[in-house]
């Protein structure tokens, strides 16, 4: 009996990966060696010296032979008085909120149902409902500030009873914070669940919608450690009724969260103060960096109650004044070309005084370059 030769990967791989998959392109992050990395919305700064021999000290302590925690259950229930979650409510715990962002729509899968979601917004609602397999609806923001436009919002969810909808508050990648009333008008009207995702709250100035979770039954609040400077522990959080949360908990993996992740950010938790101390002041940075930034020619700068700052260049010139800065040492975040409303936009994100000061004065030689060839409409690349 002949057998055919089998067949190279690439030929393989076109017949079993899933067609909307392979027309996906993977997350990138670019490579910031030898940069100031004002890219991915990260706290500048490290754990105090005063604390590396104490976590040490814990993390000394880990079984590495043994399992972790499936529950995380000791960090739960620190993470439960430190956020101050409602009586009757529970967290479940995920590899960072993208894994918790997709757990909840691997529960909600069926056919005909779908994702809901203001844009522009995080990249990852869309992308993971692509996944998923979930359909996926994006609701214009109002191009002038990037508020939601509640109307069409509302419309929406009408159209095409989503099974979830994502409201990101404060909104990445714009900073603002959506109006209180308009995001419980969408909670209101949802058929099915409203996840708040909180992942910026400690810039915020303590808006958040977690106290409003026993009033609602369908409201989910995402959030995560990784903006107070834990980005390396990947741990998101996900507060919300049991009803819901028993639900998603069967499809998380085991022991998601290992056991130095748990141990680390349960030292980390117990002085909270330290890092409430930091966030504080990149707020206060913040400001600081707005005020500069508005004083510079050209620049339509939008407000933020994150720790980051979206504005958007003269027409054109993003990719030109992304490029000049990255060779003069500064990563930013281009999102030109993201979204039909991010257009010749770039978005910093809030570093030490140093950095800051680093960034606007490269930013300032930048503008003041003259332009290589005339702008007719496309990009300078």
């Amino acid at each position: 009996m002949s057998t055919s030769p089998p067949a190279d990967p690439q030929t393989l791989a076109a017949r079993w990966i899933r067609p909307e998959i392979r027309q996906l392109a993977a997350y990138h992050v670019p490579d910031a060696r030898g940069l100031i990395k004002l890219d991915a919305m990260e706290n500048p700064y490290p754990l105090p010296l005063q604390l590396l021999a104490p976590w040490q000290a814990r993390l000394a302590s880990a079984e590495l032979n043994r399992y972790p925690d499936p529950a995380a259950a000791t960090l739960v229930n620190t993470l439960t008085q430190v956020f101050a979650v409602p009586d009757g409510q529970r967290l479940l715990l995920g590899n960072g909120s993208d894994e918790l962002i997709q757990l909840i729509m691997m529960s909600v899968l069926g056919p005909g149902r779908s994702v809901l979601a203001p844009e522009p917004s995080f990249s990852m609602y869309r992308m993971i409902a692509g996944f998923v397999g979930l359909a996926y609806h994006g609701v214009a923001l109002n191009p002038k500030g990037f508020e939601l436009d509640v109307d069409a919002m509302l419309a929406a969810i009408d159209r095409h009873q989503p099974a979830v909808v994502f409201l990101s508050y404060p909104n990445n990648p714009t900073g603002n914070l959506f109006d209180r009333d308009a995001v419980l008008q969408i909670v209101r009207r949802a058929p099915g669940l409203v996840v708040v995702d909180e992942a910026y709250h400690a810039f915020a100035g303590g808006a958040s919608l977690l106290s409003d979770l026993p009033q609602h039954s369908n409201l989910l609040v995402l959030r995560t450690l990784s903006k107070m400077g834990l980005a390396g522990l990947r741990l998101g959080i996900l507060a919300g009724a049991p009803p819901w949360l028993d639900q998603i908990n069967k499809i998380r993996l085991p022991y998601n969260i290992n056991v130095l992740t748990q141990l680390s950010a349960e030292f980390a938790l117990q002085h909270y103060a330290v890092f409430r101390q930091q966030t504080d002041r990149i707020c206060s940075d913040r400001e600081a960096l707005l005020t500069a930034l508005r004083a510079l020619p050209g620049l339509q700068v939008y407000p933020s109650q994150a720790n980051f700052i979206l504005f958007r260049t003269p027409r054109g010139r993003a990719p030109v004044l992304f490029a000049a800065l990255k060779a003069r040492g500064v990563l930013i975040k281009s999102l030109d070309g993201s979204h039909p409303q991010l257009h010749d936009c770039l978005r910093v994100t809030i570093g030490t005084p140093d950095e800051n000061l680093t960034f606007i004065a490269a930013l300032g030689q930048a503008l003041d370059e003259p332009l290589d060839q005339p702008l007719d409409g496309a990009a300078v690349l």
